[in-house]
């Protein structure tokens, strides 16, 4: 059965059309930027490939130009929509409602839409790639694949916060964890790698960033809450950071609070640090001498130093570190920065290895390092193909 995966994040589409259980995938591609005028546009199938640079303003124009692309007369792969057996979606936030890959109905969305608060950057691109999909693809089963639910693994300890436990039982206020497909990804490859169900901090940096603590194959802890807003410095959210400023911002500097949630999720991060919320950018800048580029990497890779600390100790012990998505994959001087001067935590780089990009799971470490570093490329559209396909034939 054919299956379109469409992956809708806070600022790019990815998008994969697979023949399952084979795993043959009959193209793929992405749209970044989005929101920017120079939108990159990619789609790659056995015959063809197709590279645009067009202004995308938002994610339903993305998506069209994926469906055009893929019914193209000349280089698309499908004749009819209803060639398409199922599409699945990322969905960034399933709250306590979903732990579990769903079949999309009425209910689902409206579910989904009362999360937007908790993921004001991803889950209204994910119900909008859902119903533009159920418009373009009417005859297909529209599947969600949620993001928290590899984190659901983790102990009471880790995922409760030190508030009124009524908050816990009856608001449902915890923490939920994202990129749970990622993460959940590459860490079954990095333990198949190293052929134990090892003690590993899977590292999901793009846009949005955030790390896993995998312990036995399972989830014990992540830097992302309740929304995928704290934890690292990302794009554009600050991450973590002290909630008296949020008042002092709303009482002192005449903020709203809607104006503080704009501010901390859109206007923070790398972009509020640099100008710059693409690391492509900002480490261009960076070479040519730019001092506020220099701080802001610094400033990133420092503090997934410490969470690299703080899930040591949780894990009680470093078999492996893991970098993944556009930056862990693609960036070997963000992968140096986090691993330069961690030699206590047996963490020792090779430089030439650092340097090398493929497509393959791949260690970077020195021979003598006590800790492996790998490089694992994520698959988060393989990831929900497979939940998919399994979800509709059990």
């Amino acid at each position: 059965m054919k299956i379109l995966i469409i992956n809708s994040g806070s600022s790019s589409i990815k998008y994969q059309l697979m023949v399952m259980p084979t795993n043959e995938v009959i193209c793929s591609g992405m749209i970044d930027r989005i929101g920017l005028e120079t939108s990159n546009i990619t789609f790659k199938s056995v015959s063809n490939s197709i590279e645009e640079t067009l202004a995308i303003p938002n994610h339903k124009v993305g998506l069209q130009k994926v469906a055009n692309m893929l019914l193209d007369a000349e280089k698309g792969v499908i004749k009819s929509t209803s060639e398409i057996a199922a599409v699945g979606h990322r969905v960034v936030h399933g709250g306590s409602d979903f732990s579990d890959t769903v079949k999309i109905d009425e209910k689902v969305k409206a579910k989904i839409k009362q999360l937007f608060e908790l993921a004001p950057l991803h889950n209204p691109a994910n119900l909008e790639g859902i119903n533009v999909a159920e418009e373009i693809f009417s005859s297909a089963e529209q599947i969600a694949v949620f993001d928290t639910a590899f984190h659901q693994s983790m102990p009471e300890v880790a995922y409760k916060y030190a508030i009124p436990n009524y908050l816990l039982t009856e608001n449902k206020v915890r923490v939920y964890g994202f990129h749970g497909t990622s993460h959940k990804y590459v860490s079954e490859k990095a333990i198949g790698f190293l052929e134990n169900n090892s003690r590993i901090i899977t590292i999901h940096l793009g846009n949005g960033c955030s790390m896993a603590a995998v312990k036995n194959g399972k989830c014990i802890d992540t830097t992302m809450g309740f929304s995928p807003s704290n934890g690292l410095i990302m794009g554009t959210r600050s991450g973590d950071i002290d909630q008296s400023v949020v008042f002092y911002m709303i009482k002192n500097l005449g903020y709203t609070a809607d104006e503080v949630n704009a501010v901390l999720l859109k206007q923070s991060g790398m972009l509020g640090l640099t100008g710059y919320s693409d690391l492509r950018d900002i480490e261009g800048e960076a070479e040519k001498g730019n001092k506020e580029c220099q701080l802001a990497l610094l400033m990133n890779a420092y503090r997934i130093k410490k969470f690299i600390g703080a899930y040591t100790a949780a894990l009680n012990g470093l078999d492996a570190i893991v970098f993944t998505a556009g930056i862990g994959e693609n960036s070997s001087y963000m992968r140096k920065l986090v691993c330069t001067d961690m030699e206590y935590f047996g963490i020792d780089i090779d430089e030439e290895k650092n340097q090398i990009r493929s497509k393959a799971v791949r260690e970077i470490n020195k021979a003598d390092s006590k800790a492996k570093v790998l490089v694992v490329p994520t698959d988060e559209e393989y990831e929900i193909a497979n939940q998919v396909y399994h979800l509709l034939h059990n």
